[in-house]
């Protein structure tokens, strides 16, 4: 399982806030929204990159930039209105990683999101493959396999199994596996998680493999475990 990348994003505009924290959730991003300087400044701490607009209502995001910069190493990205070569400029030197304009589309938005957290982030150590019995799950290769079959799977289920996977004995619960697969700090309960379990479950073929723990969440369930024998 990858690890969630953090985005806080802020923008002036409350509705181009939520646009855009839902749009990078669905691109699996942890990412969550405010809307002036001094909130972007007090609560940066745990993220992986700042999106910022350089139109604040409270602070002039050049000024917002170096205080993070000096403050810290958290990936910056700054938005600019217009596509003014002494504004991009002035952001860089003024500490930014990169600067894009609010006219572009998400999708290159997203792929330099993409290429400032490769640059400013060392390269994730992927765990090794996690075995339960028959049952073997390779974060490399993101395959699964039982009893040597290869087990077909999307990334979110193969991302859910290996939650789950790797603390079998442990009950993870429904916000942890909505902020851990999907980057989503949801606290309600979503069908999202169900059908997917569902869905392990029929390609796994034996519904034991994962037990519902009514009211918390979901475990590994008893088929991965060598049968005690007898003495005698």
């Amino acid at each position: 399982m990858g690890y969630v990348r953090r985005v806080l994003v802020v923008e002036p505009d409350g509705a181009a806030v939520a646009a855009m924290v839902r749009d990078l959730r669905r691109q699996g991003f942890a990412a969550r929204g405010t809307c002036t300087g001094e909130q972007a400044a007090r609560g940066c701490g745990d993220a992986d990159l700042v999106l910022f607009s350089l139109e604040l209502p409270d602070i002039d995001g050049l000024e917002l930039c170096r205080s993070l910069r000096m403050n810290g190493n958290t990936a910056l990205m700054a938005v600019t209105e217009a596509d003014d070569e002494l504004e991009r400029v002035l952001v860089l030197n003024a500490g930014a990683d990169d600067c894009v304009v609010k006219t572009w589309g998400f999708r290159e938005i997203v792929a330099r999101i993409e290429a400032v957290l490769r640059r400013s982030q060392p390269r994730q150590v992927l765990p090794e493959t996690i075995s339960l019995r028959d049952l073997h799950i390779d974060p490399r290769r993101r395959e699964v396999r039982l009893r040597d079959r290869l087990v077909g799977v999307t990334s979110k289920e193969f991302e859910l199994l290996y939650t789950l996977a790797a603390t079998p004995e442990k009950v993870v619960t429904r916000k942890e596996l909505m902020a851990r697969v999907w980057g989503s700090d949801w606290g309600h309960t979503s069908r999202t998680i169900d059908t997917h379990v569902s869905s392990l479950r029929a390609k796994l073929g034996f519904s034991g493999w994962i037990i519902t723990v009514r009211g918390v969440g979901y475990r590994m369930g008893y088929a991965w475990r060598v049968p005690e024998t007898s003495a005698g």
